[in-house]
């Protein structure tokens, strides 16, 4: 078999394993995971071009840093997986929509953050809402 014919068919049979497990890859698990690559990229951004991120103590890009937040992705999936087998076992599919949602804010105030750091303009109403957020988590 040639090789590439073989990595098709592995990378297929790997996208029906993780449809099945997330129940379909639906507009919500789509976009989740755009805005996770998408928050991903601007962090590389803000830290590898302009030298501001707040993930590590010189604000430059660091692969530990990076690898971190790969980890917090694969996390963040795997809370999701678990939403979608809850949801199957009870026969339903609000706990699912329900943790997708809770994460898409949470990648989207992190998108914005990123934004701001890369002194992108971004409106008052949402700054002051990512200082509440900031000093709330600072708080525990």
């Amino acid at each position: 078999m040639e090789l590439k014919s073989f990595f098709n068919a592995v990378t297929a049979a790997m996208g029906c394993i993780i449809s099945f497990l997330f129940g379909g890859i639906d507009k919500g698990i789509a976009v989740l995971l755009v805005f996770m690559l998408l928050d991903f990229i601007c962090g590389i951004i803000v830290a590898g071009v302009f030298g501001a991120s707040n993930k590590t103590e010189s604000g430059a890009l660091e692969s530990r840093a990076g690898w971190k937040g790969l980890c917090r992705k694969f996390g963040t999936l795997a809370v999701v997986l678990i939403a979608c087998l809850l949801d199957s076992l009870m026969g339903s599919d609000y706990i699912r929509d329900a943790v997708v949602i809770c994460y898409l804010c949470n990648e989207v105030l992190s998108i914005i953050e990123n934004l701001a750091l890369m002194g992108v303009p971004v409106p008052d109403k949402i700054k002051n809402a990512l200082d509440v957020l900031k000093n709330k988590n600072n708080n525990k």
